[in-house]
């Protein structure tokens, strides 16, 4: 787990928020790289085969109300007023080359990136002059990107080492929305056009981190890409930190320690705190955003999908449900189906499914004797199943043998929802590594 001091990766604004009744999380309660020289340029006509190095799944950021106890929103609508952002990432490839993902998914006009640029950090602030350099788009210094789009940026010349970190900056058009936002990555705002500037000495921390979505590494091997999939329980927990405590954190920690003979792994971590797999809430339901944020990642060969438990566990009380289908919990059966849509999915992209079971909430604000039969129901159906590449019975490795309905109190955060640092290691640690060897 990588920490900078006093940066804040916590979101607490969603669309659809208040209609969802979801709050940030799962339930209603992620330095310094010795910087390599710039490279020569590839052989001409060599195309480059990109393989994801880093990534976020994005989501809408729109003020709604919160529940007790979460932080207070803006009074009004955010936008940027022409200062410029930089943010921080840790890449898991190495590579000669590199190229960022910005996205407009969420936005509603369209996003004028005026400059960016792309180098090794050298410290919270710093970026290693000698690697510092503009990122070109279709050769040009800035881009325009329409509302619901993405775009990368061209090839960047970046001699780069697994885990070193990686500072992306950018300056967007004053008076743009705050729109596409995402849990992962440090980052720091300064005031003006800063983009080409290595020292943000005096920067401020920002709480929310835009836009950058994805980084790419043009690999000279065939990589391993493992996208885990999910919700707070896949993104973990943390502040300041580029890559928060979290199970898949702790699987690209042993992949780093048992490489074996592969040409490199990433470990994404595309899970968003509250999302749910059949209905919207905390971004689009897992169902629509499957493909983009999981098969959509460069040179994806492996998806870990946990994802389920706020389908069983939001719920108003039965006389209110009428209200609102968001608050009708989630048949055993569906939830089924929606996994092995899912699956099927997976399935015709040649990528290999590794399927969790949902782990134990017993004692958590919206637990219920009726939802946990329901849990187990799916649970039983998840490890029966003979068309995935495998099951990962995370229930099993954080359950309280006394008690199988709860987590193990060593294992738990507090919220009997959300698993602490010790539980999301056994997560980690519960995933078979040969079945990631292929």
């Amino acid at each position: 787990m990588r920490k900078l001091p006093g940066l804040r990766t916590d979101l607490f604004s969603r669309r659809r928020f208040a209609k969802a009744g979801l709050a940030h999380g799962a339930g209603l309660a992620l330095l310094a790289g010795v910087p390599l020289p710039l490279l020569a340029q590839p052989a001409s006509g060599q195309r480059p085969r990109w393989a994801a190095s880093w990534a976020a799944a994005p989501f809408d950021y729109v003020p709604a109300p919160l529940f007790p106890g979460l932080p207070a929103l803006p009074p009004r609508p955010q936008r940027f007023d022409g200062q410029s952002l930089r943010q921080l990432m840790v890449s898991a490839l190495g590579g000669e080359r590199v190229r960022v993902r910005f996205s407009n998914l969420f936005g509603r006009q369209p996003l004028r990136i005026i400059e960016a640029s792309a180098g090794l950090a050298a410290g919270s602030d710093t970026v290693a002059p000698a690697t510092l350099q503009r990122l070109r788009f279709n050769g040009r210094s800035g881009i325009t990107i329409a509302p619901g789009r993405e775009a990368w940026s061209d090839p960047a010349l970046l001699g780069i080492e697994p885990g070193q970190t990686v500072a992306v900056s950018y300056q967007v058009e004053p008076g743009t929305p705050f729109a596409t936002v995402h849990p992962f990555g440090a980052t720091l705002t300064m005031a003006g056009a800063a983009v080409m500037r290595a020292n943000w000495r005096g920067a401020a921390p920002s709480p929310i981190a835009h836009i950058v979505t994805g980084l790419d590494v043009a690999a000279q091997a065939t990589p391993r890409v493992i996208v885990a999939f999910g919700d707070s329980i896949t993104q973990g927990t943390g502040n300041g930190e580029i890559a928060p405590a979290s199970y898949p954190e702790r699987l690209a920690q042993r992949l780093r320690e048992h490489p074996g003979k592969h040409g490199g792994f990433c470990v994404v971590n595309a899970g968003i705190g509250g999302n749910r797999l059949l209905l919207e809430g905390t971004g689009p339901r897992g169902l629509d955003r499957f493909r983009r944020d999981a098969l959509g990642q460069s040179g994806v060969t492996h998806v870990l999908i946990l994802i389920g438990i706020n389908d069983l566990g939001v719920s108003l009380p039965e006389a209110m449900q009428g209200l609102s289908p968001a608050f009708r919990p989630a048949s055993t059966e569906q939830l089924a189906a929606g996994l092995q849509q899912l699956v099927g999915q997976a399935r015709e992209q040649a990528v290999k499914v590794l399927l969790g079971t949902i782990t134990p909430f017993k004692g958590a604000a919206y637990w219920s004797e009726e939802k946990e039969l329901r849990r187990q129901a799916l649970n039983r159906w998840i490890r029966g199943r003979q068309d995935v590449d495998a099951v990962v019975d995370f229930d099993r490795a954080l359950r309280d043998a006394a008690d199988p309905a709860a987590m193990n109190p060593q294992y738990d955060s507090g919220d009997h929802l959300h698993p602490g640092p010790p539980g999301y290691a056994a997560m980690g640690d519960a995933i078979d590594l040969r079945e990631l060897s292929e």
